[in-house]
């Protein structure tokens, strides 16, 4: 259950636990023995109280012994100590007490005896008649409440109780600002931590306590851990820009070659006739499905590497309608519906985003029945240029909802027709022209719907929407 706190807290719940324990056997053993010594010295004290007054008393009786005379009065006697005193003669009658004296009960012998709620002291003390002369002797019995005697005890144990919870008390405020003091570095360390872990910069440091101790040597280790992290990145950087900068080389050197390969091939396909023939064609189109992977992954390799093509102003509207059109000798029985603004001018590669309008329409020829919708718009909105392209087909499998932009996600249908590049390159070219793409709810509530958000050509955005996107 502890482990839930925090360690502050556990340190500080035991060290006062600690406390508690130290100081309530303390208390036991103190608040035993200071009971055994007031007991004792009440006792003592009553009968010394009561030896002192047998000591001092003086009791005359006249001859017929139907008056007795007491010196000092016992009401004045008893007033000290709120004692009740008694004198009993033969048959223990009561010749003489305080005033309000309580019933000490009938004297055995003399000492110290328990009447009721009273600790009494029994004295013989003697009785003489006028003249001197001794004529007997009669008790004199001197009783203290017991409640006096529980009360000092009471505020013994109240004190000793007080003690033993307020020294526990200090104990918990004292430990949790020892612990809050010696956590602090622990603290320190966290939240640099946490900062490193949100900018996920791991050029910066954690502070190092000057103390020699276990919290300093973590702090060490965390911040060498950050220095290996960061040679790692390092190198992990340098060696990804080099393959990357190697793909796009690669992808471009082969491109030649290809061209070449293709070339070839044409020639072979139209002048060979039967097996060899069908040998030419069927490596031709292989060698042009590898020219459309190389080309992909140059594009993909180019992006990831950081090299811009040239950008001109492109009308995002011809683009797709030209995409379209290169794709109607292929739509078989997919009907077009082309939505195109008179003009939508952006800054960037014709070429990519001529590649952007292509693989989305190719996607939705591929990946949906005969017969079905494919609807094409672009529009503006603000200072965005926006083209959708939606069908109304059996859209996209929700196991794919959260990958179709990942590199080489097929769908079930593909039949590896695709090489898994399409939407990829999608979300690379519109994040390299400042823009983005996302699968779009379907306005009909089927089928699949993409759509291409692009920053429209500055000159080309509306006063009014310059105003509201600066406010």
């Amino acid at each position: 259950m502890l482990e839930r706190y925090p360690i502050r807290w556990r340190l500080a719940g035991i060290s006062a636990l600690l406390t508690f324990v130290i100081l309530s056997v303390f208390a036991t053993v103190v608040g035993e023995l200071t009971t055994r010594r007031i007991r004792s010295d009440f006792n003592n004290q009553l009968q010394v109280t009561a030896n002192n007054l047998s000591g001092s008393l003086k009791i005359n009786i006249n001859a017929s012994r139907s008056h007795i005379e007491v010196n000092p009065d016992l009401t004045v006697a008893a007033a000290a100590n709120n004692a009740s005193i008694r004198i009993l003669g033969l048959g223990f009658r009561t010749l003489k007490a305080s005033r309000n004296a309580a019933d000490l009960g009938t004297p055995s012998d003399e000492g110290l005896s328990t009447v009721g709620r009273y600790r009494v002291a029994t004295k013989l003390v003697p009785l003489f008649v006028p003249g001197g002369q001794r004529v007997g002797q009669v008790y004199l019995q001197y009783g203290r409440r017991l409640s006096d005697l529980d009360a000092t005890i009471g505020r013994v144990r109240f004190f000793l109780l007080f003690g033993v919870l307020g020294g526990t008390a200090v104990a918990l405020a004292g430990g949790s600002m020892l612990a809050r003091r010696a956590m602090k570095p622990i603290a320190d360390l966290t939240a640099a931590t946490r900062e490193i872990a949100r900018t996920r910069d791991p050029n910066s440091r954690v502070p190092v306590p000057d103390a020699d101790d276990e919290v300093a040597e973590l702090a060490t280790t965390l911040d060498e851990m950050l220095r290996a992290l960061e040679a790692s990145r390092a190198e992990t950087s340098q060696m990804l820009t080099r393959q990357r900068a190697f793909v796009a080389d690669a992808s471009h050197e082969l491109r030649t070659p290809l061209t070449s390969v293709l070339a070839n091939l044409e020639l072979l396909s139209e002048i060979l006739d039967g097996d060899a023939g069908d040998a030419a064609r069927s490596a031709l189109r292989s060698s042009q499905r590898m020219r459309r992977l190389v080309a992909d992954l140059l594009l993909l390799a180019r992006a990831d590497a950081g090299r811009e093509a040239t950008r001109t102003t492109v009308d995002l509207a011809e683009v797709a309608r030209d995409a379209a059109g290169e794709l109607q000798s292929i739509a078989g029985e997919h009907a077009f519906a082309l939505d195109l603004d008179q003009s939508v001018p952006v800054y960037g590669v014709r070429d990519d985003l001529h590649r952007v309008a292509l693989n989305l329409m190719e996607n939705a020829l591929r990946f949906t029945p005969p017969g079905t919708r494919v609807e094409v718009s672009v529009t503006r909105e603000g200072t965005d240029a926006i083209l959708a392209v939606e069908d109304d087909g059996p859209g996209v499998p929700d196991d794919l909802t959260d990958r179709v932009f990942e590199r080489f996600v097929r769908g079930a249908g593909d039949g590896g027709g695709s090489s898994g590049l399409g939407l990829a390159i999608v979300k690379a070219v519109a994040e390299g022209h400042g823009g983005e793409v996302r699968l779009a709810p379907p306005l009909d509530g089927v089928g699949a719907r993409f759509v291409v958000t692009l920053p429209l050509l500055a000159s080309a955005v509306p006063a009014d929407a310059a105003e509201r996107t600066r406010a």
